[in-house]
């Protein structure tokens, strides 16, 4: 069974810094669109930042600027650098893998942004 394994979540005060990281239990995800995604409390995931085998990028206008998504197919895996965080930032993130007809969920990881 493939699995995406998030780390990197904790609580931040807001202005700060956090680290996301995914890591692939397959290397066939190195020829998938990874990509990371966001649900608050009572709300619908939705798509933060996704990143191509490619390379090439795409974020969600609320986080472009703060946000950058990278990986290393060498290593399965896949980063969010989240600078200048928000308490609208809050929310459990999720790790994506998109690709061959299947798509991919992580188990989440929370990010909370408070003083």
């Amino acid at each position: 069974q493939a699995q995406l394994v998030e780390s990197g979540g904790g609580l931040v005060q807001p202005g700060g810094s956090l680290r996301l990281s995914c890591i692939a239990s397959r290397s066939i995800f190195r020829y998938y669109t990874m990509g990371w995604y966001r649900q608050a409390p009572g709300k619908q995931r939705k798509l933060v930042a996704t990143i191509t085998n490619g390379g090439a990028t795409n974020y969600v206008d609320s986080v472009k600027g703060r946000f950058t998504i990278s990986r290393d197919n060498a290593k399965n895996t896949v980063s969010l650098q989240m600078n200048s965080l928000k308490p609208e930032d809050t929310a459990v993130y999720y790790c994506n893998a998109n690709g061959g007809g299947h798509i991919y969920w992580g188990q989440g990881t929370q990010v909370t942004v408070s003083s």
